[in-house]
């Protein structure tokens, strides 16, 4: 959608990093519209692991003026090192489930959490950036033409996500698993050639179990990924709160018997799903002649 430059605060001399829209989407009322939005949810929230955004006067220019952040993105990290220790994975959870709690409790949902939106600093801090899909309470739908800017990340999004829901502070939850899940074993849980097979994976099927991957990882923690990750966002975490609350007393959450460690090399495909379709479109047809058929000889 932007180019970000890094800039000069002529007026305090701090650096600031400057995003500035293509010129294509200047032109596009909606993704305009979806910028004017980010600039007003940056400019309301202020915490120190969400990134700020800096109000000014009128601009001759389009453009959003950001706080500079140092470090490196959570992507880049995980490219490098693959997969972190457990002590580290929490600890990179626990600031992100702080910046969570902070914007749900605004009425924010980010819908968009994923490595490439979390910047990590020498000491594991963390700064969430990008909002840029991100949903505000009371704020009218916008539309888009195009799945990625629909719904977020394959890889990271919500399974009512997927079935076009708007989503709440419950699938940010859900990402927040997704991305402990990958910290802690290297990949994402849901994989596959394209979007579609990713999310058709998500909807239909269970991930490895982390310790399937690497016993290292305790059965407490592994618990607390599959409450995050559960399909239904009823028996998910209700709250950022929640989920921190787990994993700072590992050695009181219960590991449960779950169906998901027992079945998860079982996969299930919707090819039938598909055939019915193919099969309904070409009754189609039969259907209608046979309509007017009837209706003809009346």
């Amino acid at each position: 959608m932007a180019s970000i430059f890094r800039g000069t605060d002529l007026r305090t001399g701090q650096h600031v990093a400057i995003k500035v829209p293509h010129p294509e989407i200047e032109s596009d009322p909606v993704f305009f519209d979806r910028f004017h939005r980010e600039q007003e949810i940056g400019e309301a929230l202020d915490h120190p692991a969400v990134m700020k955004v800096f109000g000014g006067d009128d601009r001759s220019k389009i453009y959003m003026v950001m706080e500079w952040v140092e470090g490196r993105l959570l992507r880049q990290i995980l490219d490098q090192q693959k997969k972190l220790p457990p002590e580290r994975a929490v600890k990179i959870t626990l600031g992100l489930l702080s910046a969570l709690e902070y914007i749900h409790s605004h009425g924010i949902v980010h819908r968009d959490l994923k490595p490439e939106n979390i910047m990590v600093n020498a000491e594991d801090g963390i700064k969430l950036i990008d909002f840029g899909i991100a949903a505000k309470a009371g704020a009218r739908r916008l539309t888009f033409a195009k799945l990625s800017q629909i719904m977020g990340t394959p890889e990271y999004i919500s399974p009512e996500q997927v079935k076009g829901k708007r989503g709440d502070g419950r699938s940010d939850i859900y990402a927040l698993g997704v991305m402990l899940y990958e910290m802690l074993t290297g990949k994402p849980p849901f994989q596959g050639p394209n979007p579609f097979a990713i999310m058709n994976d998500r909807l239909l099927n269970n991930p490895t179990p982390p310790r399937e991957i690497d016993p290292s990882i305790s059965p407490q923690l592994q618990e607390v990924i599959y409450r995050a990750l559960e399909r239904d966002p009823k028996n998910r975490y209700a709250t950022a709160k929640e989920f921190a609350w787990d994993l700072e007393h590992l050695d009181q959450v219960g590991a449960a018997d779950r169906p998901e460690l027992r079945n998860w090399r079982q996969r299930r495909t919707p090819w039938l799903r598909r055939v019915l379709f193919y099969i309904m479109l070409a009754l189609i047809p039969v259907v209608v002649f046979g309509l007017l058929l009837y209706f003809v000889k009346r």
